[in-house]
Formats: C-alpha cells, structure tokens, sequence
C-alpha cells in the first residue's frame, strides 16, 4: 500500500465531528465498564458489523478496472448507438469473476469467468454482461436457480460436491457444450487479462433507418490466449488465492495496459426465422463461417479502482441497462436475465444502488422514481407523477422507445421449437473433434475423469459417461477407462 505523504487530516465522527479517540472507548476509570453513550465507539462497532454488503449470490468473487472503449470501424450501418459511432470514445467499467465461489474463494479454479461490461455513454449506461465463454449451461432461466444451487453447497454438510454438480449436468444435456468448454483448456485461464470475453446473448441492433439485426459480441484478448493445467491452477491456489485480482491491478500499475479487439457477428433480421438452428438458445454458437467477425472497435482498461469496495463491489451491471439503437431478442435467458440482474441489485445494495458513484450515469438523470432507503438524488418540489401540469418530465417515444420484433402463439411451458439442426451434442462434438488437438482431447480427458471419480455415485458416473459418449463416442470411451470404467 502506497501512501502519499503528507500532513494527517483531522480525524472525525461519521456527522463531520472531531473524533474524541479512535484507540480508546470511553469507561469508568481505566479498569471499568464501557459506557454506552460513547456514540463515537457505538458508532464505530455498527457500522463495523454492517460494513460487507451481502456477496452476490453468483459471480462473488471477481475484480475490475476502468478504462475506455473506442470505436475503430464503422458499423453504422447495423445501429444508431451513440457508443458505436465512428470517432466514439467512451468511459468503461469492466469486472471480471468467478461463477460459482464465495468472496473468499480462490481464483484459479476450473469455472466460468464473468464479464461483465459498463459504458457510460452520453446516452446513458449501457451494459453487456458476459462471460468469458460464448455460450451457457442452459437455455431457460427456470432452470437457473436449480443450476447455481448445484454448483454451490450441499445443505447439511456445507460443502461442494462433485456428484450434485454431474447430477445437474446430465439431467440437463443442454448443458453439454458448455460443460465442454469449462473442462477444456480454456476452464482455467492463466490470467484475466489472457482471455476472451463474449456477450454470449444475442441481441438487437438496429440503424437510424430502423432496419434491424441479430447480433453477438466477442471481445478477443490482444495478449494472446493463456491458461492454466489443473496442475499449475491448483499449485496457485495453494500459493495465492487472489492471484487474478493481483495480477490484473498490478499489471495496470505497471502501466501494461490490457487490450481487447471487438466483433460483432450480424445476422440480417429474417434469417433467424429459417436459420438451420435456432439463433436465440444461449446454447449455441453462430458458426463464423456464416457470420464472420466484424472489427467494430477496441477496449482498453488503464486506471484501477481507487477504492475496491465503493467500485467494484458496489458494481452494479444489468443487461436492462440498455441505449438507443440496441435491443434484446427472444433469448429467454436474456430475458429473464432483464428482470433478475436488477432485482438482485435491490437487495445486496440497496433500493437506489444507482445513485452511489460507481453505478450513477454521466449524464442528468430526469426520473419519476423517488424516495426509498439511502436516497440522496432528488428532484426538490418537481413532480412525482405523470402526466402533470407543472414541468415535469416528458418521454419522447420517438427517442426512446425500444425496437420491436414480431411474435405469436399459444401460452405455453416447452423448450424451444425445434429448428432442423437443434440438438445438444452436435456443437460440443465439433469443439472436442475440429477445435481441440489431440493434446487439448487429452487433457479434457484427463479434467473429466478427474472430476468424476471425485465423490460422484455410480448411477450418475454413468450417466455422465454416456453424456460423453453422445459429446464424442471415442472421448467417452476414453473418460470411462481412465475412470476404471468399462
């Protein structure tokens, strides 16, 4: 920790009073009983025992940076974003993190990596919040809690548990490509700043004339891919359990400042209504070689946080924060990732979370939202209703009204229609088989089998190799054998 030198300021009370002593309580003579009205010393211990807000209940343990991002190729053409305008430089927020760990966890383990984006933009925040995979373990946000509660402790003993983790998954087989990718090479990756990001969604975009598009994001690291076997991964756990929240801050500190490239693949809107799969499950990659990447721009992070707590753990992301000419689609995990992101805002931080500095837009703010605990923004004696007849705010649909998209039919409970090529082990089998060489098959070998003779039952050990064996007949044969498996 470095600090400035320099004359100490006065210390104070938390109401701007001289504090009377921050080493001794006040009591009866030296030896007696504490008194309690020494409010500096009451003060002290209940703001102590409320100074950790509630950890998010997914993605806890994580770190950031700000930095900037600048558009570098014209794709004006796809959407009218003031963000993504040529000659566009704007302010950002990137956090990354862990899934499924608590604050405390360490940060080299075998899990998905957030992350999770904010743009200040000068028409408000725009946030894309993503991973460091292009796709996820399931395609429907009723499934959602039931999948974080797998990964996360048994209810008696208080631990993880490899076995309800492999339940999950192969009663899920959604989650195949997914499960993919996290036991491949890229399920450790050596540091934050070695990988890639992804919106993972699809989403909207559409242009001043209102022609719309399908897209994705891909944010693709300027230092090159690295990760990390299960060997080193778990000899740094041992040796540093925040080895990627140092090394990114340092890094910056040093003044190597990470890069990323940004792409976009674009789907014209029709298409998605023929496409061979279907363009909207979370699931599912868009294959390049129908929709290549488009360079759109790059983001840079060079300033670190000057207070972790106050902007980065009261970092608030949430893909309903979104700007003029970008949309969501008929994603369903968006969709219930609209609602849910912010609710959870609500709780751990509080009703307005969008006042405090971090999360607050750069531009003024004119809302009918008011009051509620730690409320300090506020609009004097304007209108709290609308419409009124003294001034108050006045929406402009024609700025700020949302793109459409068409859809119809019944009230249903179903899984995605199905499209010609939807199933759940083709993208997986293409990434184990024209992805992965024969040293990434082998260790993917090797991370599954480990893991599956870690406390999982048999009846579920064999689900999960017949899981694999529908990934890739040879692999699974392969994950039985080294599992002592016929």
């Amino acid at each position: 920790m470095t600090v400035e030198p320099g004359p100490a300021p006065l210390s104070t009370t938390e109401t701007g009073a001289p504090a009377p002593s921050d080493a001794f309580s006040l009591s009866v003579g030296a030896n007696g009983p504490l008194l309690l009205h020494d409010h500096h010393f009451i003060a002290q211990m209940a703001h102590f025992n409320r100074e950790r807000v509630p950890e998010r209940n997914v993605h806890a343990k994580g770190g950031g940076a700000f930095g900037f991002f600048e558009v570098t190729d014209d794709v004006s053409q796809f959407t009218r974003a003031a963000v993504f305008q040529p000659g566009a430089r704007t302010e950002t927020l990137l956090r990354f993190s862990t899934v499924a760990g608590e604050q405390g966890s360490a940060d080299t383990v075998r899990d998905p990596r957030g992350f999770a984006l904010k743009f200040y933009t000068d028409e408000g925040n725009y946030d894309l919040v993503g991973n460091n995979t292009p796709v996820f373990f399931i395609r429907d946000p009723m499934k959602f809690p039931h999948f974080i509660r797998s990964q996360k402790r048994l209810p008696d003993v208080g631990v993880r548990d490899n076995n309800m983790q492999w339940d999950f998954w192969t009663l899920n087989p959604e989650s195949a490509h997914q499960v993919t990718w996290l036991f491949g090479d890229r399920g450790i990756p050596a540091t934050w700043r070695h990988m890639d990001g992804f919106g993972s969604h699809t989403y909207l975009w559409y242009n001043a004339t209102g022609e719309r598009f399908w897209v994705k994001y891909h944010f693709k690291t300027d230092q090159g891919i690295r990760n990390l076997t299960a060997e080193d991964a778990a000899r740094i756990v041992a040796e540093d359990a925040d080895f990627h929240r140092r090394d990114l801050f340092e890094a910056i500190r040093r003044g190597e400042h990470p890069s990323w490239t940004a792409y976009v693949q674009v789907m014209p809107y029709e298409q998605a209504k023929t496409y061979r799969f279907n363009p909207f499950d979370l699931t599912k990659v868009w294959p390049h070689g129908d929709f290549p990447l488009i360079r759109f721009g790059r983001l840079v992070l060079d300033r670190n946080p000057e207070n972790f707590f106050a902007q980065i753990e009261q970092a608030a992301f949430e893909p309903s924060a979104l700007v003029p000419g970008i949309g969501v689609s008929p994603d369903k995990m968006l969709l219930g990732r609209m609602f849910a992101y912010a609710d959870t805002h609500r709780y751990r931080i509080g009703t307005n979370y969008l006042q405090l500095p971090v999360n607050q837009p750069k531009v003024p703010v004119h809302t009918y939202t008011f009051d509620g605990a730690m409320r300090f923004a506020h609009s004097g004696a304007a209108p709290v209703y609308s419409p009124n007849s003294y001034g108050g705010p006045v929406a402009d649909p024609a700025r700020g009204a949302e793109a459409a998209w068409h859809v119809d039919g019944d009230l249903v409970r179903s899984a995605y229609a199905l499209h010609p090529e939807d199933d759940d082990y083709t993208q997986p089998g293409v990434l184990v088989r024209d992805v992965m060489d024969a040293a990434a098959r082998d260790r993917l070998v090797a991370n599954v089998a480990g893991a599956l003779r870690a406390g999982v039952t048999a009846p579920v050990r064999e689900r999960a190799l017949a899981y694999w064996r529908a990934v890739d007949k040879t692999v699974g044969d392969r994950i039985a054998a080294a599992v002592g498996t016929a």
